[in-house]
């Protein structure tokens, strides 16, 4: 089973037992989360298409962790100015595993 949620303004590809990187969901570590924004689900041969959503459907999964990612370096240069400035931001996010996929 397959499905495509809608969490933090990304769409996902999800399936049962997968782990996935999202925008910081405000959960405690170990707790179970719903994601009620399904847009499509795929079993088997049979495909549902929301428009946008699919009604009754919902993806669960339990939270593993709440950490920040790796530092992304942004660098501004100005040429012939002397003018420089280099700064760097950590994202936070939440790492979750599907759980059940239900309709």
């Amino acid at each position: 089973m397959l499905a495509v949620i809608k969490t933090g303004g990304k769409q996902y590809v999800v399936e049962p037992g997968k782990k996935l990187k999202i925008e910081k969901l405000d959960q405690e570590v170990g707790s179970m989360v719903d994601f009620d924004e399904v847009l499509l689900i795929q079993d088997g041969d049979k495909i549902e298409i929301g428009a946008p959503l699919l009604k009754g459907a919902k993806v669960t999964a339990k939270i593993l962790l709440q950490a920040k990612a790796k530092k992304t370096v942004k660098f501004m240069y100005k040429a012939k100015k002397r003018s420089h400035a280099k700064t760097g931001h950590r994202q936070l996010f939440t790492e979750v595993e599907i759980a059940e996929i239900t309709v």
